[in-house]
């Protein structure tokens, strides 16, 4: 019979579960190591879930993917040095995305560091939190074993204050296993963001009123403050065309009358841009991604509505900025704007662009097309879709639609291996979860098959097979070179997928039978795999066919004197 935490020694780690569980933490992900077994005892006792992952890695991506599925609290628990480091780069993932993730790694023995020395302790390193700095909101380690509990309550509330990110909490071995006294909890106070003043809520009005052809831009900053209902509410009272980012896929559904069926990366929806008269940005800092390295001209006239001032206007200079909570402050506005406007001309307006958008597709890659087709037939709209750095996955990031927000994640940060470990978390609630690879990437962390497997998790893996890295493989040859180093020895997918319990099958392409196998493992309770051979021709959004380099048009950042 398990014990309750109550009736625990009291030791620092008790303290961490206990910390756990007054967020009510029903999650966590991580991998033991000989310094940090101590939290696995004390989870032992509690109700938490405790999935296990078979690289550090994988447990900060997999804190990420439940971040951002869920828009809770992410926990990685992984152990010291090598654990640590193993995890830098999925929490600089987290860090890209502004996924609120807490990194919990142990460190040496407090006892046994020395001040400026390195000693040679098992793992050790000079500087734990200094390696997690550059990618986290705050890099913080315990200094006494009773405060355990309220550093990582700090840290908790740290990455869930808006801008949301990564935080990282080291805590030396020897502090889990001492005995703490019982806490009385810690109280989290998140201050409100700040809001725009009457004036600036006016001059907004006034820019809002005076525009004939505005659009509306939407970010991940509109996503995690729920602003979905707020902006449809401005974006039908000003009859604007609403262009959603990677990372608010969904904030508008498909079929609202608004919503632009992809992003700004082609012709047909960069001319939206080029027309406006005034563009709003909600929630979006206009990144190199998105505005293919700031090539997009200045438009001429933006209103910002950010909950940080300067992350909202560092690229394009703002005509005015409002401060505060996307949804409140979009709220604000709306309510200032009399009357729903005539949709008819937006809505048809935005028919032609995906018609446009289907023909452009249908001639470029229509292998791509039939990609799109089959996601958006057979995902249900209450799966979540995690893509990689991949070509299938530059396809769905620029061009599929999702039904609802939170529902879809790429890496941010361009880290490959993300999609497996991440798809992880976002199945860690039950949530069907599609995962497209590459099968370079997919690689990288192969070895979450066991997760999947040993947690029943209901994840349908699709590896697109062409042989190597096939982005890399086409930047050699538009640059004229003989492909070197990117075609890949991989082993059977199949096989591999099945030595692991999972079903698994192949297919050619991504037509009838891709259809037909895909809506097989989508009916399966737990994971499975589908493998694809297909070679695809990259799309409009990714780095090396962005038509406004080709275009040579120059770029507004690059003119104030930035690299």
């Amino acid at each position: 019979m398990r014990a309750d935490l109550e009736t625990d020694a009291g030791t620092g780690a008790a303290r961490l579960v206990e910390a756990l569980d007054e967020l009510a933490m029903e999650v966590a992900f991580g991998l033991p190591g000989i310094h940090n077994l101590a939290i696995w005892e004390a989870l032992s006792r509690s109700k938490i879930r405790m999935i296990g992952v078979r690289h550090e890695q994988a447990a900060a991506y997999a804190a990420d993917g439940y971040a951002r599925t869920t828009g809770g609290l992410g926990v990685a628990l992984v152990t010291t040095g090598p654990g640590a480091a193993n995890t830098v780069a999925a929490t600089g993932e987290a860090w890209a995305a502004g996924s609120p993730v807490v990194v919990v790694a142990t460190d040496i023995p407090s006892h046994l560091r020395r001040p400026d020395t390195y000693r040679g302790v098992l793992h050790e390193s000079r500087d734990q939190a200094a390696m997690f700095a550059p990618v986290v909101k705050r890099a913080l380690t315990v200094t006494n074993p009773e405060s355990v509990s309220a550093d990582f309550m700090a840290a908790a509330e740290l990455a869930l204050t808006p801008p949301t990110g990564p935080v990282y909490l080291g805590i030396p071995t020897d502090y889990l296993s001492a005995s703490v006294p019982s806490s009385n909890g810690a109280s989290r106070s998140q201050t409100p963001p700040p809001g725009p003043d009457e004036g600036q809520i006016q001059a907004a009005v006034d820019l809002l009123r005076a525009a004939r052809r505005p659009l509306i831009c939407a970010g991940s900053g509109a996503v995690k403050a729920g602003a979905g209902p707020a902006v449809a509410s401005l974006a039908q009272r000003l009859a604007a065309p609403v262009v959603m980012t990677y990372a608010a896929k969904g904030l508008l559904p498909p079929d609202h009358p608004c919503a632009v069926p992809a992003t700004l990366h082609h012709p047909e929806v960069g001319g939206l841009w080029d027309n406006a008269d005034l563009v709003i940005a909600i929630g979006t800092d206009f990144d190199g991604l998105t505005t293919q390295n700031w090539a997009m001209p200045n438009p001429s006239r933006l209103l910002v509505i950010n909950v940080d001032e300067h992350d909202g206007g560092k690229s394009y200079p703002p005509d005015l900025a409002l401060v505060g909570d996307a949804a409140e402050v979009t709220d604000l506005l709306s309510e200032r704007i009399p009357g729903a406007s005539d949709l008819e001309p937006t809505r048809q307006r935005l028919e032609q662009v995906r018609r446009a958008l289907r023909d452009s597709i249908a001639e470029d890659e229509p292998e791509a097309l039939s990609l799109l087709d089959a996601m958006a037939e057979l995902v249900p709209d209450d799966a979540n879709l995690i893509a990689a750095m991949c070509i299938p996955g530059y396809w769905l990031a620029g061009f599929h639609s999702m039904a609802r927000p939170r529902a879809f994640a790429y890496p941010m940060w361009g880290t490959l291996g993300f999609a497996l470990p991440a798809s992880v978390g976002a199945a860690a609630r039950g949530s069907r979860t599609v995962c497209v690879c590459g099968d370079g990437g997919f690689l990288f962390a192969c070895g979450e098959l066991a997760t999947l497997a040993q947690e029943r998790l209901p994840v349908t893996v699709i590896v697109t097979d062409d042989g190597g890295y096939g982005m890399l493989r086409f930047d050699q040859v538009e640059a004229g070179a003989e492909p070197f180093g990117v075609d890949l020895e991989t082993p059977d997918f199949v096989a591999l997928a099945k030595s692991f319990g999972l079903p698994a099958s192949v297919v050619d392409g991504f037509g009838e039978d891709f259809r037909r196998r895909l809506s097989e493992c989508l009916k399966i309770d737990g994971p499975s795999m589908l493998v694809v051979k297909a070679g695809l021709r990259p799309p409009p959004n990714t780095s090396p066919r962005w038509y406004r380099r080709d275009r040579g048009e120059p770029s507004p950042i690059r003119s104030q004197g930035v690299p």
